[in-house]
């Protein structure tokens, strides 16, 4: 709990048995976490078994394997269905350091900001840490681009380590976005329509050949799809499209 607001950590899962004890014991060393929820997307490996022994878990299985953003929408309706007052969504494949997760929760339980990212660009980690240099100069070029089309200032739209208020996400029509990885970047997008703001912190990360990451050819289609997103948000607060992403008329930005 933090200032009698219920924390979950939800876990979009596929094959993250080698890393989950790791990452699940340093979530709750915390101290802060009331429940982990773990949606394992149709894994070969034993994650959904090794999840079910662990104190505070709840497992969530899908028998078929729906996708990126087709797991994050079932987290996130499990972490309202559980009372969830502030929701971080980590891998479990111990890319991002949960020992973050108090500054995080102090950010939102303190309605400092409804949402915050941690931005491996922030700091310098990205390239530190082991990320491909052509990730790293994609990662700046969509990230200059949305900037520009959604009108914002993020370091990084890209980062899988993310905390929401309950507010922000009863507020969202996840349900409309792609079940794929575009998933993470048309939320962000939503949530500056509908006025919220967005905070960051620096955020080391690590890649290794267990954590999550997509091939060339998924992280061209990825970027195309960001590049779309912002594209329709543009037009779409111009008046000059319809979009069920962006329904109605953007909310002005939060002061």
């Amino acid at each position: 709990m933090f200032r009698d607001k219920k924390v979950i950590v939800v876990m979009p899962a596929y094959n993250a048995a080698r890393t989950l004890r790791q990452t699940y014991k340093e979530v709750m060393e915390q101290g802060l976490v009331d429940l982990v929820i773990l949606v394992d997307d149709g894994s070969k490996d034993e994650t959904a078994d090794i999840a079910r022994s662990l104190p505070g878990v709840k497992v969530h299985v899908h028998p078929k394997n729906k996708g990126y953003g087709g797991n994050q929408k079932t987290c996130y309706r499990l972490a309202l269905e559980e009372g969830g007052d502030i929701v971080i969504m980590i891998h479990p494949d111990y890319q991002y350091t949960p020992q973050l997760i108090p500054a995080m929760v102090s950010m939102i339980g303190n309605d400092l900001y409804p949402c915050v990212l941690g931005s491996r660009i922030l700091g310098g980690y990205a390239l530190k840490g082991g990320m491909p240099v052509w990730k790293y100069i994609s990662n700046r070029f969509l990230t200059a681009s949305e900037n520009i089309l959604l009108g914002a200032k993020l370091s990084e739209y890209h980062t899988g380590y993310r905390a929401f208020s309950r507010k922000l996400l009863e507020q969202l029509s996840l349900a409309n976005n792609s079940d794929d990885f575009i998933f993470d970047n048309q939320m962000l997008a939503q949530i500056f329509w509908h006025g919220f703001s967005i905070g960051e912190v620096s955020c080391p990360t690590k890649y290794f050949p267990e954590a999550s990451s997509i091939n060339f050819r998924r992280s061209l289609k990825y970027g195309f799809g960001c590049l779309g997103t912002g594209l329709k948000f543009r037009l779409a607060k111009m008046g000059l499209l319809s979009s069920v992403l962006f329904p109605g008329k953007p909310t002005p930005a939060a002061k």
